[in-house]
């Protein structure tokens, strides 16, 4: 049987900082992230079967981005943690804001690392993550592909 790719799409959106860095983004600003989920596996044979002819079932693929990512990221504001940055999310926190620390630096590189990290963890027998699109803007994004991580 053939090998065939899905993706499945979501935004969210997510604020961050940049310690360190020389440009605006060292200052607490936020992106209207697009995040594309793209896995590979053999659509399922079994007739007997609900999924017939399908890699993943989209809504299962959804609910597996959906509890790693989106419902985690989405209107957070996001910190390195091994910065300074953590007084300034130590204060948010005791605000009532939403925060997550992290241990790199809050870039759309790192972060899709991560999110390959979270996602391939969760996906059943047969499925594996073939890339991930983080769209940060209109016209900036970083990508991940399983290829080049072997």
């Amino acid at each position: 049987m053939s090998n065939i790719r899905i993706t499945k799409q979501f935004s969210f959106e997510t604020g961050h900082a940049l310690y360190g860095y020389d440009g605006k983004c060292k200052n607490v600003h936020g992106h209207s992230y697009k995040l594309s989920v793209t896995v590979i596996g053999s659509p399922i044979t079994d007739r007997s079967n609900v999924k017939f002819g399908m890699v993943i079932d989209f809504s299962d693929l959804k609910k597996i981005v959906k509890e790693e990512i989106v419902d985690q990221f989405d209107h957070a504001t996001v910190f390195n943690q091994t910065t300074p940055h953590v007084e300034l999310a130590a204060e948010l926190k005791n605000r009532g804001h939403h925060v997550i620390l992290v241990d790199y630096q809050p870039t759309s590189e790192n972060m899709v690392v991560d999110f390959a990290e979270r996602i391939k963890n969760r996906l059943p027998a047969g499925i594996s993550l073939f890339s991930l699109k983080l769209q940060e803007t209109e016209s900036s994004f970083a990508e991940w592909y399983a290829s080049d991580n072997l």
